[in-house]
């Protein structure tokens, strides 16, 4: 065999090569494909739903691989919806909120060979990972900032569902107003004690304008979809809102003094990741400040509002806080919610 024909025919295997790499690499992306079940409010609810949604777009345009997704439209399709893909035998089922909890334990005691992330509550079974956050940290920051923005020295709260994990917004929220100033009046009001809350921005938005009117300048609001009545509700007053889960601060530019970032599209995107790298692994993960889990939102449309002053204060209080020179207050069994 001539060296030309060598060399052709050693090109020819080295092209080959990368042509089956290239194939071996599309079927391994094909292969894997997780499940991503929302809460109550929508696909595209503007907070975390959306939040989700963002993590899982991500993991699609960064590996190729595609996601499937599903709507529930009440609590009663949970279930019905993890058992089906679960049947289907799905890589990765990730689902957010404290609404599946039940659900998930049920179901993944039943597949244990199917890989279950939650998000917002703690399971304890082999096959699943949970994931939760310290909100308390990211509220902490909110509250400082609605204390140094506050003219009337009243700031307002609404939660949406009446549950630990709410409280532990709360409980960050107050905690940040205290640090900056003592004198604070606080007015507070939460939406439901049923999941309905989470998808009542009418009811929000007159809570909110009860705060308004009765001297509240801010009201930072914990309650998903709910929370877009609030911000209505500041824009018609003139007054400032808080938003939460997802960056908000784009939804009514200048009414929105800041939105506190709760990370869901970082969770949902690593999970996702890990179960196609190999690398998934069942327990539970906590992410706050120093994991980049929760911070507050800083951008074009509220950069007008946030003075140098007050995000040298902030960053100051972020460093204090991972350091743990600052321990933020929780509330006693807020391991799960929404």
């Amino acid at each position: 065999m001539t060296n030309l024909v060598k060399a052709f025919c050693l090109k020819a295997l080295a092209v080959g090569l990368v042509a089956v790499g290239a194939t071996l690499g599309a079927v391994q992306a094909a292969e894997v494909q997780p499940v991503l079940l929302y809460d109550i409010g929508g696909k595209f609810d503007k907070s975390f739903n959306e939040a989700a949604y963002v993590g899982a777009a991500r993991f699609k345009e960064e590996t190729g691989a595609d996601f499937r997704d599903f709507e529930p439209s009440s609590e009663t399709q949970y279930e019905q919806a993890l058992k089906r893909f679960a049947r289907r035998k799905a890589d990765l089922i990730v689902a957010v909120g404290v609404g599946y909890s039940v659900a998930v334990r049920n179901v993944a005691s039943q597949y244990p060979d199917v890989k279950f992330t939650v998000i917002d509550a703690i399971i304890d079974l082999p096959n699943v990972q949970s994931i939760t956050f310290k909100e308390n940290e990211g509220s902490f920051l909110v509250g400082m900032i609605a204390a140094m923005k506050s003219e009337s020295g009243t700031v307002g709260f609404i939660g949406g569902m009446d549950i630990p994990l709410i409280r532990r917004f709360e409980q960050g929220y107050r905690e940040g107003i205290a640090y900056v100033r003592d004198d604070m009046t606080i007015i507070e009001n939460y939406v439901g004690t049923t999941p309905s809350a989470w998808n009542d921005p009418i009811k929000a938005s007159e809570m909110a304008r009860s705060q308004y009117a009765r001297g509240a300048d801010i009201v930072f609001s914990a309650a998903g979809p709910s929370g877009l009545g609030v911000i209505q509700a500041a824009k018609d007053s003139g007054k400032l809102a808080i938003g939460v889960d997802s960056n908000q601060n784009h939804v009514a530019p200048g009414s929105v003094l800041t939105s506190m970032l709760k990370r869901v599209d970082l969770a949902v995107y690593t999970a996702m990741t890990e179960a196609r790298e190999g690398t998934w692994e069942a327990g539970h993960r906590v992410m706050g400040l120093e994991a980049g889990g929760v911070d507050y939102a800083l951008d074009e449309h509220n950069a007008g509002l946030i003075t140098d002053d007050m995000k040298t204060a902030l960053d100051a209080a972020r460093a204090a806080i991972i350091s743990g020179e600052i321990v933020v207050g929780d509330v006693a069994g807020s391991n799960s919610g929404h």
